[in-house]
């Protein structure tokens, strides 16, 4: 037979490397979509986490006739209270005195603020007690606008979001808050949960409010009072 009408068998070096550069485009091409698929997962299982959380603490305030503290430290999930009062008003949710899931999508331990009126355990609270909390927003144009009514939420539930700046993490560990123009985020940490900026997230840190990925999500006063009227509650 003649070698030179035998047929080379095999791939050439570059027939491999096309193929190898085509495989790299498709999986390239799909990590962005799995990426989003994933942090989308995560948005949801917090929502759903948050929102549980506020039916436990709808129902802990039917029960008690009045709310928990925030909880002892991110390991122990115990309302931290001293007599009647709470040692803190903004911290950790008390998962374990709630019996809630004490971590969000990105297994970082959820914030928790209350007004220190609610969470009075000798005193049930009044359709009239005064809140202190006040959630705002972002508009369209980025200017800061209310969300809630000026001091008018009783509790609040915050996730640190994607980044974590601020959050606690599954090893207990706080995360420091790297950011720049986080200027909203900062908020969040810093006002000593009676000022929180609840808007869309953001990566541009020259967004209005700058780069933002936190979640806050509260219990209505007047869902609360009307929970505690339909038990007898409050008149």
């Amino acid at each position: 037979m003649n070698p030179s009408r035998h047929r080379q068998s095999g791939f050439t070096l570059i027939e491999i490397a096309i193929v190898l550069l085509i495989v790299g485009l498709v999986i390239g091409g799909m990590i962005a979509p799995l990426g989003t698929l994933l942090e989308q997962k995560r948005v949801t299982e917090t929502r759903r986490t948050m929102e549980d959380a506020k039916e436990a603490l709808l129902g802990f305030a039917m029960s008690r006739g009045y709310l928990p503290c925030p909880a002892i430290s991110s390991s122990n999930g115990l309302e931290d209270r001293i007599g009647s009062t709470c040692r803190k008003r903004t911290g950790l949710l008390p998962w374990a005195t709630l019996a809630v899931p004490r971590l969000d999508g990105w297994n970082r331990v959820l914030g928790y603020t209350v007004t220190p009126a609610f969470s009075d355990s000798l005193v049930t609270f009044k359709l009239g007690s005064a809140r202190d909390i006040t959630v705002k927003t972002r508009d369209s144009s980025g200017q800061l606008i209310q969300a809630t009514g000026i001091n008018d939420v009783p509790v609040a539930i915050i996730s640190f979001g994607r980044n974590g700046y601020g959050g606690t993490s599954d090893q207990n560990t706080q995360i420091a808050d790297a950011g720049v123009d986080n200027v909203d985020e900062k908020t969040n940490l810093q006002s000593g949960g009676i000022l929180l900026i609840n808007r869309d997230t953001a990566d541009n840190p020259l967004a209005p409010g700058g780069a933002f990925d936190d979640m806050v999500n509260w219990i209505s006063p007047n869902i609360l009072f009307n929970r505690m009227v339909a038990v007898q509650r409050l008149p």
